[in-house]
């Protein structure tokens, strides 16, 4: 047995009583892809050994099993020629194996590896990949992992010593193995995120969900890597990936033609203002065949186009899950086409929930405080993040995460002011509260300061620029946390806070087996700074009642200057 709790396939061993395994010609994160041979009907076959975590005989990875097998028949009925055709699907140690058809060929992201693409081929690939995705969506299903690598380009027909991008390659869009029937239960599991977290559209990331648009989303991510030859979303650690795409305009794309345009609206962050599949059909074909574009039906593509002044570089940070503004939108651009394909985790890192009182006016009365989605994405990130650390501090006073009868009170809290110049603001915690972490260099965005007592921490977050209102931010925050945890929810309350328009989050989630409370207070000043002050706690232990103080004292004291 692997890690994974399936047995290897050496090369020899046949499958489905037909289908012998030749040749390893791929792995990721979902699955190892062999070439085969079909020795009933006489061809070579690609054959898709799925890889899902977890025990064979656990109850959840049964569950993932079979909707990975109805899924696969699902996707069987996809028929168009830029899609894969699936021609079977075989049960081999309790997991579904896909019988697909061999492309021979390169993948995109093997192509964009010499060098981008001009937008005449781009074009032309994506608009074979939007065919594709218009058969799959018209029978309910949503790809889901529409990226680079999976797009393969076939030989030309006749002559193999056409030029590269010569338009009569052929493009599949393949790896219909991961899609998602509409209305069904998502294949994602509680701690694993399906996919290339660069090609995932916001709407994903906050739990809305998938839909046609979150597709044509990655397709828009796909042709800006084809034509600038760099994703505008990636960057050097998996959290400040997350929050790129979730905060960060794209950078208007320079080598993009007629294209341009197009890529600006398919990115922007709220899926029902990017254009349908017909439109972007159009554009497409129009590009192509050298027609005059047409006109959006939105308007101009300068009144769709998203502003850019908050862009920040994030190549540089320390590996903080950075969740900007209000809304739930953020992203940044970033170097190379696309990664290696793999599932990753992810999960943002909301910020503090109270409900503060405007200055002049009477206190509120403390919004019911729920369940705050945790720092999951954390533990898989490298070290010296402050969710790997949290993770760990959360700690567990039992085995389950409840506090022992034993367990001591919380001494009395004496309060100690922090200047923090670079995000113009006065934190206060616990005297005993030490400093953890520092994150505000001048090109530093966010900024942030982190300060850790036993197993409760807090943090203030500061982005310069949020176009989104505040409440969406909120919400984008939260919905990481569902990431985490499929149970994780959250409760907000619209307030004020010092004569600006607020937030208060408050949400419950299980970090693991630990139950964890996050309160979060999320700030827009009148010249577009958020600030998100954020508590973290254990659930259902002494320590949760010193971090609802905590939370409260740290609220009250805030200064935002």
């Amino acid at each position: 047995m692997n890690e994974d709790g399936a047995r290897p396939a050496p090369n020899g061993r046949v499958i489905g009583g037909r289908y012998r395994l030749i040749e390893r010609i791929g792995s990721g994160g979902m699955g190892t892809v062999w070439r085969a041979s079909d020795e009933l009907v006489g061809r070579e076959v690609a054959v898709k050994q799925p890889r899902l975590p977890g025990d064979p005989e656990d109850e959840a990875r049964q569950r993932a099993a079979h909707r990975l097998y109805r899924e696969a028949r699902a996707a069987a009925r996809v028929e168009h020629p830029a899609a894969v055709a699936i021609h079977d699907v075989v049960v081999e140690d309790s997991l579904p194996w896909i019988v697909m058809e061999l492309v021979r060929g390169e993948s995109l992201h093997e192509l964009l590896r010499r060098g981008p693409l001009g937008a005449t081929e781009a074009a032309r690939i994506g608009l074979a990949v939007l065919g594709a995705l218009r058969a799959a969506h018209a029978v309910g299903i949503v790809h889901r992992d529409v990226k680079p690598a999976n797009v393969l380009l076939g030989p030309p027909p006749l002559s193999s010593s056409l030029e590269r991008g010569d338009p009569h390659h052929r493009v599949v869009l393949t790896d219909f193995g991961i899609a998602h029937i509409q209305g069904e239960e998502s294949l994602t599991v509680s701690g694993e995120f399906v996919g290339s977290l660069e090609f995932i559209a916001p709407e994903r990331m906050s739990g809305r969900g998938a839909g046609p648009a979150s597709d044509l989303w990655s397709l828009g991510v796909l042709l800006y890597a084809a034509v600038e030859g760099w994703s505008p979303f990636r960057r050097t650690t998996l959290e400040s990936t997350l929050a790129a795409i979730l905060a960060a305009d794209p950078p208007e794309p320079k080598q993009a033609g007629p294209l341009g345009s197009l890529l600006v609206r398919l990115l922007v962050k709220d899926p029902d203002r990017r254009p349908g599949a017909d439109e972007v059909g159009a554009v497409l074909e129009a590009v192509v065949e050298g027609w005059p574009l047409p006109v959006p039906s939105g308007g101009s593509a300068e009144e769709e186009s998203q502003d850019a002044s908050g862009l920040r570089e994030f190549a540089e940070d320390s590996g903080t899950v950075r969740l900007r503004n209000e809304a739930a939108s953020g992203e940044k651009g970033g170097p190379e086409p696309e990664p290696k394909a793999e599932a990753v985790d992810g999960t943002p890192d909301p910020e503090a929930t109270a409900s503060p009182a405007a200055p002049s006016g009477p206190r509120r009365r403390p919004w019911p405080l729920r369940t705050v989605p945790a720092a999951v994405l954390g533990v898989l990130l490298v070290g010296g993040t402050w969710f790997t650390t949290s993770s760990f501090l959360v700690g567990h006073d039992n085995d389950d995460g409840r506090a022992s009868h034993s367990a001591p009170t919380p001494a009395p809290l004496t309060w100690t002011s922090h200047r923090e110049e670079k995000l113009d603001a006065v934190l206060s915690v616990p005297s005993r509260y030490e400093l953890f972490h520092r994150q505000a260099g001048a090109t530093d965005e966010p900024r942030l300061v982190i300060y850790e007592g036993d197993r409760v921490s807090v943090r203030l977050t500061r982005w310069d620029k949020v176009t989104e209102p505040v409440r969406s931010q909120a919400g984008l925050h939260s919905g990481y946390w569902k990431l985490t945890d499929d149970r994780a929810g959250t409760q907000y309350n619209d307030t004020s806070f010092q004569g600006y328009d607020a937030v208060l989050a408050d949400t419950t989630y299980r970090d693991g087996d630990v139950p964890t409370r996050v309160m979060e207070l999320f700030v827009k000043t009148d010249d577009a700074r958020l600030y998100a002050l954020r508590v973290k706690m254990p659930k259902g232990t002494a320590r949760e009642k010193e971090g609802t103080a905590v939370f409260k004292g740290a609220r009250d004291r805030l200064e935002i200057e």
